[in-house]
């Protein structure tokens, strides 16, 4: 490579040391986040094997209406209030009621035909609300989700550095660049490994990446800002992000990466504080026979699972009926009469803002739900890979790192800047406002502070 000072590109060991010190931060979390979002990718599965004990409980006789096993919630719950209730696939299976209390979402599984309780437990503590949650904020809270964001932005740059330092520059064959070398010694095997993985992996993990960042509370607040300033903000839009979360298990998607659905619009659980008063008190006004009326007029419209029944917000007002599948594009909204079980208005994904629908489809994507199962193969296969980069990645670093020292790339003689490496460090910071801050903390934590601690300095090869 042309060292001279008016080369536009960076030289390959300032590459490489943003490479080792962006990775050095973002492996463990990667580590974590591929793992977590692997199981997430297989909710629907889940979700049905863990429903399969309350399924076909009694025979479509004897199976009590909808507005009695809300009832036996309610009672079996006190001073709870009737958030919802998602249709099963039959009749005959148990009734699946959500009851807030107090700042809880309870799911009650009600039997169609005794109306006994089978089960009921916290939205937030069912399995995939937990993994939902690591996966979002690391269980830490909105402390948590900004760590996984900012982790997120220097993921971005460990692959786009990768990527540089994989491309060949002096290779007479395919080896090592498209397959590993598996015979050769133990050190060029584990850099193959994993350059090779980063290579195949890398334009999917960007996507995923990307694909996520809606859900995060910084970018997400900036995504916002964006759109109110633009003119493209809406209402409300189809997803929540950050701290604003609150999980509330399948009745919504991975909204949460704290990553649940906010996007019923007229769900209980998603009023303010200080409407709740009144939300309470609307809902005590609303006949829950009419529900009866409102599932029967939604059985046969044949609307993808899981379809959530929500009362109205407004006394005399229509229920809100909801596909939330996870193939956000197929998702539809319909209000219905609860007088007359007529359906008054319906919405699609079609009907929603360009941007709103393509961030659905980029989510719909990211949950491996777009097409089938060759999205959660590709998913999973990308998660695979991302674990695959982060041991080897650690093994590489510990193999060659020195005893007493933290094994960095040594830092170039020279301070020749390359003018290719400013402006993406400049496009990447604007697409990414918290790497660009959290980029000048570091940097001048480092010039004020631990470049002149000369021993560890020397540890973390920031001296020359």
């Amino acid at each position: 490579m042309n060292d001279s000072p008016t080369t536009p590109w960076p030289h390959y060991r300032t590459v490489w040391r943003w490479h080792f010190y962006a990775g050095l931060f973002s492996l463990p979390f990667v580590l974590i986040l591929s793992i977590t979002g692997a199981i997430y990718l297989f909710k629907p599965q889940i979700e049905s094997w863990n429903d399969s004990p309350f399924a076909s409980l009694s025979t479509p006789d004897a199976t009590k209406p909808v507005s009695e096993q809300i009832n036996a919630a309610l009672q079996a719950i006190p001073k709870s209030q009737f958030s919802s209730f998602e249709i099963s696939e039959s009749k005959t299976d148990a009734g699946r009621v959500i009851v807030r209390s107090g700042t809880d979402s309870i799911r009650c599984h009600v039997h169609p035909e005794s109306l006994a309780i089978l089960q009921q437990r916290d939205t937030d503590d069912e399995f995939i609300s937990v993994v939902k949650r690591i996966h979002g904020e690391l269980l830490l809270g909105p402390t948590g989700s900004y760590l996984v964001e900012l982790a997120a932005c220097w993921t971005i740059v460990m692959i786009l550095t990768g990527l540089f330092l994989w491309w060949p520059r002096k290779t007479s064959g395919f080896a090592g660049v498209l397959y590993p070398r598996l015979r050769s010694g133990t050190k060029l095997i584990w850099r193959d490994i994993h350059s090779v993985t980063g290579m195949w992996i890398s334009a999917f993990a960007l996507i995923l990446i990307v694909t996520g960042l809606p859900w995060a509370a910084f970018w997400g607040d900036y995504f916002k800002t964006i759109r109110q300033l633009t003119g493209t903000a809406v209402a409300k839009q189809d997803w929540a992000s950050g701290a604003a979360k609150k999980t509330q298990g399948r009745a919504g998607g991975h909204d949460g990466h704290g990553h649940a659905d906010q996007n019923s619009t007229f769900d209980i659980a998603q009023i303010d504080i200080a409407q709740i008063d009144i939300a309470q008190i609307d809902i005590a006004q609303t006949d829950i026979a009419q529900i009866d009326r409102v599932v029967e007029s939604v059985r046969p419209l044949g609307l993808l699972p899981p379809v959530v029944v929500s009362p109205p917000d407004r006394p005399a007002g229509d229920w809100i009926v909801k596909s939330n599948t996870a193939n956000r594009p197929q998702r539809v909204t319909l209000k219905v009469a609860g007088a007359t079980g007529e359906v008054t208005s319906r919405e699609t994904f079609a009907d929603r803002h360009l941007i709103d629908r393509i961030v659905g489809t980029g989510i719909a994507l990211h949950e491996g739900q777009l097409f089938g199962w060759v999205n959660q193969a590709i998913g999973l296969l990308t998660a695979l890979g991302l674990m695959l980069l982060s041991v080897s990645g650690t093994v590489m670093w510990w193999r060659r790192r020195h005893v007493g020292f933290l094994g960095a790339p040594k830092q170039r003689t020279d301070s020749r800047s390359s003018p290719a490496l400013l402006i993406c460090i400049v496009v990447l910071a604007i697409y990414l406002p918290l790497f660009g801050a959290s980029l000048i903390v570091v940097l001048l934590f480092d010039r004020l502070l631990l470049r002149r601690i000369p021993g560890f300095s020397r540890w973390a090869g920031l001296s020359l």
